[in-house]
């Protein structure tokens, strides 16, 4: 069974100098004073590799949630009143829902897939996540995207 993730909110002080670099990196291309990886890189004294193996797992707090489109998908059992229950889970919290789609239920369970918009979560989305899987009807619930 794969390990499902864990995120964590550390103090950049206690992050080892290649987070802080690899993160310098990032931002140096975002605001385009580095056109090129190979440019960031030499500018903060970091590998290709070392770029390349965390870029996709370091991301500045500040930039996590806000305006940030999450997909959720759950199984759910073909029970009235199920995806209203979600759909009030999610407004509850903050999210702003954009899109929902339905599988048509087929052996008592259906496939929904919701993206919404999370800039005004009043929660981390791990414990939205969390709230959602916790109702009876619903079998299973993942982030897809986000």
């Amino acid at each position: 069974m794969a390990q499902e993730p864990k995120y964590y909110i550390v103090e950049a002080a206690a992050l080892p100098d290649v987070f802080r670099k690899v993160a310098e990196a990032k931002r140096l291309l975002e605001t385009g004073e580095a056109a090129t990886v190979g440019e960031a890189t030499r500018m903060t004294d970091i590998s290709r590799s070392a770029f390349y193996k965390y870029r996709d797992t370091l991301l500045p707090f500040q930039n996590m949630m806000a305006g940030r489109i999450i997909t959720f998908q759950m199984t759910l059992k073909d029970k009235t009143g199920v995806l209203s229950g979600i759909l009030s889970i999610f407004a509850y919290n903050g999210a702003n829902i954009l899109t929902i789609n339905q599988t048509i239920p087929t052996g008592g369970l259906a496939t929904v897939t919701i993206s919404a918009e999370t800039s005004e979560l009043q929660c981390p989305v791990e414990e939205l996540l969390k709230r959602l899987g916790n109702i009876d009807s619903v079998i299973r619930a993942e982030i897809l995207a986000g």
